[in-house]
């Protein structure tokens, strides 16, 4: 026969391994679909590959700038350039050129 001591700390222990297991259980469950979790792991490895691609996107244009910038020093112009930049942001033309615009 249980004394009600007994029956007591029967219900404690028990309570005690309920909130054992509700917290496990969590755990488990933030392991899972957490934000570091394994679900997570997929679209992370997602935007990892796409922001590879931008990244050599935009590496490729910063070397085509670098190039242009080395084009543009004052100590080795490159002639054709210069000509270029100055006939589209002066919006000039040699006599022996023909401008022809395209709709």
């Amino acid at each position: 026969m249980r004394t009600v001591r007994q029956e007591a700390n029967i219900a404690r222990e028990r309570l005690v391994q309920g909130i054992a297991l509700a917290v496990l259980l969590l755990m488990g469950l933030y392991c899972v679909a957490g934000p570091s979790g394994l679900l997570a792991w997929g679209e992370n490895q997602h935007l990892l590959e796409q922001r590879r691609a931008k990244l050599a996107e935009l590496q490729a244009e910063r070397a085509r700038l670098k190039n242009r910038v080395a084009l543009l020093d004052q100590s080795r112009m490159d002639p054709d350039l210069a000509g270029e930049l100055v006939r589209s942001h002066l919006n000039v033309a040699r006599p022996d050129e023909m401008v022809m615009q395209l709709p």
